[in-house]
């Protein structure tokens, strides 16, 4: 029998109602929920998903992307199936529209997947590839089961979840990388399926009310949010109601899923948004997807100094003591940082990981 979710109630009129995210989804037995992942059973709300995944592999903490978290160190990643979210322009469609969970997936319990986490040299668990916070429970299980190994646990989402799963979910993730897919509700509804404001309030939660580090990644997609305006307004709400250290990341979007119609992102269009966001104050922006090595270097924001100089996903130097303080001036850069030595290590390419 599958495990029964943690969020959810019953309603007036005999119906399951989620309450993982805004979603609300009202199912009758039988019935999925957006997600496909969430099922009413037998007047119960079950996790089709739970221990099951769509692949392991290992992968350099600065894929996620993060970039002041444990900089030079390996993940062990892994997701499952299904989304809450509907983007048209997903790059990772296979996975968040699989409807083959029960075929296709390995199975894993919490432990043994902090177990592999440690044999393969890993200083974290990485929840990714599809949204963890569909698979929530499965997710929060395992990395309270993280926590007894001394593994750090990253979540890579789009933040859209109600606040009762937020808190119980947050508690246990020691990083995020979340995605702001845009700056306005039209952009949201249009291109996602969802809404904008329980983005803005995941994020502020996990900045200013969690001890979770946070990055934040938005995919620029030509024609659709990378105009300067709603970039300008983006920034300066980070600026304002996050400060200035928060980590961003504008990404090259790639034609994929049902936008295989429009041209990729030019880095021109990224050099842009990264300038605005350093305009309006923000300390550490970042370019992904291109070849574009200022873009993916780290800078003191107090002499300018690059601390940390990256090749995609490998580090070349590492000017970071063990406290993460500039080698020039001693100024702390913000982020979670270990052992110099650790992020001066070339990084492997990621491997595929069967559990046993």
């Amino acid at each position: 029998m599958e495990p029964e979710a943690r969020y959810w109630h019953r309603t007036q009129d005999q119906r399951v109602q989620c309450d993982l995210c805004p979603r609300e989804c009202r199912l009758r037995p039988g019935q999925r929920g957006f997600c496909f992942v969430r099922e009413n059973q037998d007047d119960r709300l079950v996790l089709t998903t739970y221990g099951r995944s769509s692949g392991f592999c290992v992968d350099p903490i600065e894929k996620k992307p993060l970039n002041h978290f444990l900089p030079g160190s390996r993940v062990f990643s892994f997701g499952t199936a299904g989304c809450n979210l509907g983007c048209k322009y997903c790059q990772n469609w296979e996975i968040s529209t699989s409807r083959e969970m029960r075929l296709l997936a390995e199975e894993a319990t919490p432990a043994q997947i902090a177990e592999a986490a440690v044999e393969w040299d890993c200083s974290a668990v990485a929840f990714t590839y599809n949204d963890p916070v569909i698979f929530a429970e499965y997710a929060i299980d395992t990395a309270l089961a993280c926590r007894e190994r001394q593994v750090a646990t990253v979540a890579v989402t789009a933040g859209y979840l109600n606040p009762d799963a937020r808190s119980d979910f947050f508690a246990v993730m020691d990083a995020a990388n979340i995605d702001l897919k845009g700056f306005s509700d039209s952009f949201y509804q249009k291109l996602t399926g969802g809404r904008l404001r329980p983005v803005l309030d995941t994020i502020s939660y996990a900045v200013n009310q969690t001890d979770t580090w946070v990055e934040l990644t938005t995919l620029l997609i030509p024609g659709h949010n990378d105009g300067s305006s709603d970039l300008r307004s983006m920034c300066e709400w980070i600026m304002t109601e996050l400060g200035p250290d928060v980590p961003v990341h504008f990404t090259a979007f790639h034609p994929a899923n049902r936008m295989r119609e429009l041209p990729g992102t030019p880095l021109r269009t990224l050099a842009r948004a990264r300038a605005i966001a350093l305009d309006a104050g923000l300390h550490h922006v970042y370019t992904g997807n291109v070849d574009d090595p200022e873009g993916e270097t780290t800078f003191c924001p107090n002499c300018s100094t690059p601390v940390i100089r990256r090749n995609r996903y490998l580090i070349d130097s590492y000017q970071l003591d063990a406290d993460g303080r500039c080698a020039m001036c001693g100024t702390r850069i913000a982020g979670r940082f270990a052992d110099p030595g650790r992020g001066k290590r070339r990084l492997r390419l990621p491997q595929r990981v069967a559990m046993s």
